[in-house]
């Protein structure tokens, strides 16, 4: 039945892939052909991996870069489950011992001009809980096309506490309530990470708030940061 359905769609609807623009021959599979999918670069052993503290699952470049950009700038959110399987895969390590996930949180504005937040879809489908511990203060300039200082400096405080978390802290600090994100061990997640100045951003305000230890995973890690 899917072999037939997938026929008649590629007839009657003649859906192209999202990533090489090729008509699919299973449209039913999602929007992403199997060759684009086969010819996704992986990193393998110390590439993909950073000690526990950072992991990637592919460098962002050809394939795995078209499918992101369909999945962030197109609205194929369809995308995020078989790219959070990859992230599962080359973060294994990563999760493993892991509390909750937190998701890069976007700014208000943006995330309603885009109309959803890459991070949380992809957190979403890690197989930890979702913790959406931080909120991004000020809107920020794209990341794309700065070097490392710039990123350091263009991400400088624009990250805190989601409102639902700071309040608990500030009673915590009076001694009425126990601070909620204490002690726990949290895999921060993005999408793609250059520099890693946004996963160090966002470490820093949950370490102050308590948090034992912050971990990044991401769908891509650009491979040769630009000078």
């Amino acid at each position: 039945m899917r072999r037939a359905l997938d026929a008649l769609a590629a007839v009657v609807i003649a859906p192209d892939c999202a990533a090489c623009g090729r008509p699919l021959d299973e449209p039913s599979r999602g929007p992403v052909c199997a060759g684009c999918w086969a010819a996704v670069h992986r990193f393998a052993g110390p590439g993909g991996v950073r000690g526990r503290s950072a992991a990637a699952a592919g460098p962002y470049e050809g394939r795995l870069r078209d499918i992101i950009h369909a999945f962030k700038y197109d609205g194929r959110r369809t995308l995020a489950q078989p790219l959070a399987a990859l992230m599962r895969e080359a973060g294994h390590d990563i999760l493993e011992g892991a509390d909750v996930v937190v998701p890069v949180p976007l700014h208000w504005w943006r995330r309603r001009r885009r109309g959803f937040n890459q991070a949380a879809l992809l957190a979403a489908r890690l197989g930890l809980p979702v913790c959406h511990a931080l909120r991004r203060r000020r809107r920020t300039r794209p990341q794309a096309g700065l070097h490392a200082g710039e990123r350091r400096t263009n991400v400088a405080g624009a990250f805190t506490l989601a409102w639902r978390y700071r309040w608990p802290r500030v009673r915590a600090a009076a001694g009425l309530v126990p601070q909620p994100l204490t002690g726990l061990v949290v895999v921060l997640v993005d999408d793609v990470s250059t520099t890693g100045a946004t996963g160090a951003a966002c470490a820093r305000v949950l370490r102050e708030a308590g948090v034992r230890e912050a971990r990044v995973l991401t769908a891509a890690r650009v491979a040769a940061p630009p000078r």
